[in-house]
């Protein structure tokens, strides 16, 4: 089975590089976070986050988990070209993570975190954009 594309070889082989840079980043990020949201309120307080002690508990372990699970689809379904489409759907679902984080954070006066925020948002459509358009992985045969 032929792919027919406009994009030459050499060109794709890099764009897929680039893109696994951006995925691998992401997911570093993204566990990071992770971890982040398992500390205890006080604890994430003393590092500035303070809404986690504004919020039950349950919210930041329930985004911590849904980070994890996207760390995982941003990476296990590529890797094994198992299903490769799902590491689209999970930088789509990285990104909604971000686009609910940024008025939060903005609502609450809560300016620091903004910067990081965007770097996660670029990063996630830089993703979504490249494994649709760019580089997308074939499925396994």
């Amino acid at each position: 089975m032929t792919m027919t594309s406009t994009v030459s070889a050499p060109t794709r082989r890099g764009w897929n590089v680039a893109l696994w840079a951006g995925q691998i980043a992401l997911a570093a990020l993204y566990l990071m976070g992770a971890w982040f949201h398992s500390l205890s309120p006080e604890e994430a307080a003393k590092m500035g986050a303070v809404w986690m002690s504004d919020v039950p508990i349950a919210l930041p372990r329930f985004i911590g988990a849904m980070e994890v699970l996207g760390v995982i689809g941003l990476i296990l379904p590529a890797a094994t070209r198992i299903m490769p489409h799902l590491t689209v759907w999970a930088a789509a679902g990285l990104l909604a993570i971000q686009v609910l984080a940024v008025p939060f954070h903005a609502l609450r006066g809560e300016f620091a975190p903004l910067p990081f925020n965007l770097i996660y948002v670029a990063l996630a459509v830089f993703v979504l954009w490249g494994r649709t358009r760019k580089a997308p992985i074939a499925p396994r045969a």
